[in-house]
This record gives C-alpha cells, sequence and structure tokens, in this order.
C-alpha cells in the first residue's frame, strides 16, 4: 500500500520559515519523480516545486528563490524548505510522487498558515 505523509506545517508569521517533509513507503522512491503542490481556499490546486528522480527541480514562480525541494532517497523522503514566507503562501500543501498516469499518489496534505 502506497502512503506519502507530510509533516512540518503550522502557523508561521510573514517572512518566517518552514520545512515541510513527505515521507514515502510502498514505493520505489529514488525511481519517482516528487512534488510539492498547494491548494488556498477557493483556489485551484497550483503545482509549488517538483524534482525529478535525477534530482532536477522546477519551481513555480511565486516561489523562486524562496522555497528549496529536496529528496533524500535513504530516507525515502522529500522536503520543501520554505523561506520569507508571505500571507499568499497560505495553503494546504500536498506532496505528489509521480511515475506514470497509473503511478500516481497524493499525500493527506498539511496546513501552512503564515499571518500575524
Amino acid at each position: 500500500q502506497v502512503q506519502l505523509v507530510e509533516s512540518g506545517g503550522g502557523l508561521v508569521q510573514p517572512g518566517g520559515s518552514l520545512r515541510l517533509s513527505c515521507a514515502a513507503s510502498g514505493i520505489i522512491f529514488r525511481i519517482y519523480h516528487m512534488g510539492w503542490y498547494r491548494q488556498a481556499p477557493g483556489k485551484q490546486r497550483e503545482l509549488v516545486a517538483t524534482i525529478t528522480s535525477g534530482t532536477n527541480t522546477n519551481y513555480a514562480d511565486s516561489v523562486k528563490g524562496r522555497f528549496t525541494i529536496s529528496r533524500d532517497n535513504a530516507k525515502n523522503t522529500v522536503y520543501l524548505q520554505m523561506n520569507s514566507l508571505k500571507p499568499e503562501d497560505t495553503a494546504v500543501y500536498y506532496c505528489n510522487a509521480f511515475l506514470s498516469s497509473f503511478d500516481d499518489y497524493w499525500g493527506q496534505g498539511t496546513q501552512v498558515t503564515v499571518s500575524s
């Protein structure tokens, strides 16, 4: 059974930092492309950052220079370091593991709230 378990969300003041983690099980983690997506209230889910099995990264323009995605294949975990957080970063953040349309998995999400 595939499981993606996110952690690290919470309430943080503008300008602060958080690190999200996503621990995967039930998949051969090292061959999967991993990603972080987010969904704010009333909005569609959007891509935040992705990292391929070969560790190439891609970021949404809105987070470039502030967020960093990384992975530790030995721990089956993908991370999202978020710095200089803004109120508009408030959303539920979801972890995604993708190999093909038949191998596409999502975590349950973790809430990030940026507010003073």
